[in-house]
């Protein structure tokens, strides 16, 4: 399936097809938020999907873009809401992967500039990486603010409580062509309940690149990154035995075409079927690899599965 690039029907499964697929993946990798969960409500039918994968032997990662969150807060999340058979080094978040990228690929020697939360400053400490503590400056411009001699690289995520200091600041350090210029993610936007987004990561590294002309080197989904930390972690991740399960097409899917994963979208979340026909239908090759292997309504359709295996 994966590598046949233009050539996937883009088709929904179900019943023996899907029990057909189960039983041919060792690993799956599952996305969180509009997958397994909207919010603080777990999608029906998620946590007994994931507990019973865990329980026949399968291996399950988590793999998000959002950066807001610590794994251990991740973890308490996926307890409250009933994934009981979940364990911490099975999440591989976009700020725990900065982190790991910071100290384990760039090395990087001095200290980093934060735009983004309180769960990417976590991961840095957990991580033993030095940052930069900003402090409220409420009536510094950049013209008095103070700018730190030892930044080696900036780091963008979720930040809502940029101000345009913080920006500014961001610009001045990126000018030193020395100093890194990491993403945690490009996601554009998030759904909100209320039918209201929420503008993502995406959006302030690219207020960063236009002032800066830069291109920053983006570590959660769609690189392959993520996916790098986990075969450094757990040995035997063979990405032919791998099934990658997304809502979102240009993120999930395009990550799991780039590490050579079979890929299937459900349809609880962002992309819907409509979306992914029209990227099948491009005249742009690129686009063929936001297509799907596999469609499903929601990962309930699993649960029909593991019926008589108990």
């Amino acid at each position: 399936m994966a590598g046949a690039v233009g050539l996937k029907e883009c088709r929904k499964i179900r019943g023996s097809q899907i029990r057909t697929l189960l039983d041919a993946k060792d690993f799956f990798l599952f996305d969180c938020d509009g997958v397994i969960w909207h919010g603080e409500t777990a999608i029906a039918g998620a946590p007994s999907v994931v507990n019973a994968l865990i329980r026949r032997g399968k291996t399950v990662f988590f793999v998000t873009n959002n950066c807001t969150r610590p794994r251990e807060n991740y973890l308490s999340k996926f307890c409250r809401l009933g994934f009981t058979d979940v364990m911490q080094e099975q999440i591989f978040s976009s700020s725990y992967c900065s982190a790991l990228y910071l100290r384990d690929v760039a090395k990087v020697q001095g200290k980093v500039f934060v735009l983004g939360c309180e769960g990417m400053r976590k991961e840095l400490r957990e991580a033993d990486v030095p940052f930069v503590d900003e402090v409220d400056e409420p009536d510094a411009t950049i013209y008095d603010c103070a700018l730190l001699p030892d930044v080696k690289a900036v780091l963008v995520g979720h930040d809502d409580k940029l101000t345009f200091l913080k920006l500014a600041k961001a610009s001045c350090y990126l000018r030193d062509q020395d100093c890194l210029f990491l993403a945690t993610d490009n996601d554009p936007w998030h759904p909100l309940s209320d039918g209201r987004i929420l503008p993502g990561s995406g959006c302030l590294t690219a207020a960063l690149e236009v002032a800066t002309g830069r291109k920053a080197t983006v570590i959660g989904k769609p690189s392959r990154f993520m996916f790098e930390c986990i075969s450094s972690q757990f040995r035997g991740v063979d990405p032919a035995q791998c099934l990658m399960v997304g809502d979102r097409l240009e993120t999930d899917m395009l990550f799991g075409s780039n590490c050579g994963l079979d890929t299937m979208l459900t349809l609880t979340g962002v992309s819907q079927m409509e979306d992914a026909q029209e990227y099948r239908k491009s005249e742009h090759s690129t686009q063929h690899s936001f297509v799907p292997d596999y469609v499903v309504d929601t990962i309930a359709d699993f649960l029909p599965a593991f019926e008589g295996l108990d």
